[in-house]
């Protein structure tokens, strides 16, 4: 079939490259929706980008029962009448930002340069690569957050099923012809590789000349020399300040997606880490940008056993993670809780304090009960048998743990296992108090 013969098929206008329209597709064999490369690098920026997750499988349920009609591609904007599953007709429409002509220059100027991208370009195809030597040139062909905007006559204000599962259907355009994405971004095919020859036979004329810069001081397109960007001085603005913190975290990815995990790898686990990078990578930010951070010590590294148990603690996963996080931090399970309890007492601190059990020297002993006797009024003080660093309460569970700084930490049995009750508090009275209520209110 020529070109003239599917764009006439298809409703299309190739001669201008404004506008092509696609006739609706069946239903896709098999679980996925692309094969090719580039579909495949759909869906994926898709997913990975995507706010609402549940609105998405919705629309892909959509679109995998067929609902999608005919799609028109313009330059920032895809548009088809999508059909709900009670039969209700929607025309749903997800724009995406043309890029500006800068944009396009860069990318023009990388494709030239590469020998292999403009001989592919030039003869209809699109290399993979094309979408990383175009980042690197400043230009993403592939959408980000918040670059696909819906709107729907359905009335949802943000993603729904319908412009969802027009965003599935996209991925199956792309299999048949990846320069629909570029149409999207607002070059049309035949002008694009006008464009190409343009500048790949501009290229050769200055090859052929001694050099592909020009001459004299008109280096437009060329950039600034790094010398002379340096020997500018003072004449540079100033750096801007740094933007604020985000008020949170970013929501964690669901990994939920047509494609089945491979081998080894558990989505259920992953997820965790993720949300956990992103809390974490949070903190540090909000740390950095605090007043007088520089001041601040340099937090002691983990190691992976007290890692597992502060994941543990944060993401208070289900049991089959919490069950490997265990392994992971070398105690049973019924021990990890205990250790979950601890961490979020006192982090590491707390966490030697359930461990280790040690021998104060007689200088530590004796500040220690020195302690212990001015904490109460007369007669106040439960009586307590002393054990090392620990002193249990007679004829109650209760028991006060002395660490190597000098604070005291409540401790309670529970199914026979000792198991913290409470923070650190530099008096032992004040540590003991609210568990010692807790035991009397429980008997």
């Amino acid at each position: 079939m020529s070109d003239d013969d599917f764009d006439h098929e298809c409703g299309t206008d190739a001669g201008s490259g404004a506008e092509r329209t696609f006739a609706p597709l069946p239903p896709p064999p098999g679980r996925g929706f692309a094969v090719s490369w580039w579909g495949r690098a759909w869906l994926k920026a898709l997913e990975d980008t995507a706010l609402d997750g549940q609105q998405l499988k919705k629309g892909r349920r959509l679109a995998r029962e067929g609902g999608v009609g005919a799609v028109s591609v313009r330059p920032g904007r895809i548009t088809a009448v999508v059909r709900d599953r009670d039969g209700t007709d929607h025309r749903s429409d997800v724009l995406l930002q043309e890029l500006s002509d800068e944009a396009w220059d860069h990318f023009l100027g990388m494709a030239v340069d590469r020998a292999g991208h403009i001989a592919a370009l030039l003869d209809r195809e699109m290399p993979p690569l094309l979408v990383e030597d175009a980042a690197g040139a400043g230009v993403d062909l592939l959408p980000g957050i918040g670059d696909l905007e819906p709107e729907c006559t359905c009335g949802t204000w943000d993603h729904c099923p319908h412009s969802g599962a027009l965003c599935y259907q996209v991925a199956r355009l792309l299999d048949e012809d990846p320069f629909v994405l570029l149409l999207m971004r607002g070059r049309g095919e035949r002008r694009l590789l006008d464009e190409l020859q343009v500048r790949s036979a501009a290229r050769a004329v200055r090859g052929a000349k001694g050099g592909d810069a020009p001459e004299g001081g008109d280096r437009e397109g060329y950039g600034v020399p790094a010398g002379e960007a340096f020997a500018g001085g003072s004449i540079l603005p100033p750096l801007p300040a740094p933007p604020a913190a985000p008020e949170g975290p970013g929501l964690p990815p669901s990994l939920d997606t047509e494609a089945g995990p491979p081998p080894g790898l558990d989505p259920a686990a992953l997820e965790v880490l993720a949300a956990d990078s992103a809390v974490r990578a949070h903190r540090m930010l909000v740390e950095a940008l605090a007043p007088g951070h520089e001041r601040q010590p340099v937090a002691v590294g983990l190691t992976a056993e007290q890692d597992a148990v502060r994941l543990a603690a944060d993401a208070r996963p289900e049991p089959s993670i919490a069950a490997r996080l265990a392994t992971g931090s070398g105690r049973p399970r019924a021990e990890l809780e205990a250790a979950v309890r601890a961490w979020r007492y006192g982090g590491v601190a707390a966490l030697a304090v359930l461990d280790e059990v040690w021998d104060p020297d007689p200088e530590s002993l004796a500040r220690a009960r020195a302690r212990l006797a001015s904490a109460w009024e007369e007669g106040e003080r439960p009586p307590l048998r002393a054990g090392r660093a620990r002193w249990t309460v007679a004829g109650a569970d209760v028991q006060l743990r002395y660490d190597r700084d000098g604070r005291w930490w409540p401790y309670r049995k529970e199914r026979g296992r000792w198991t913290p009750a409470g923070p650190a508090d530099d008096d032992p009275a004040s540590a003991l108090a609210g568990v010692l209520a807790g035991a009397s209110a429980g008997s």
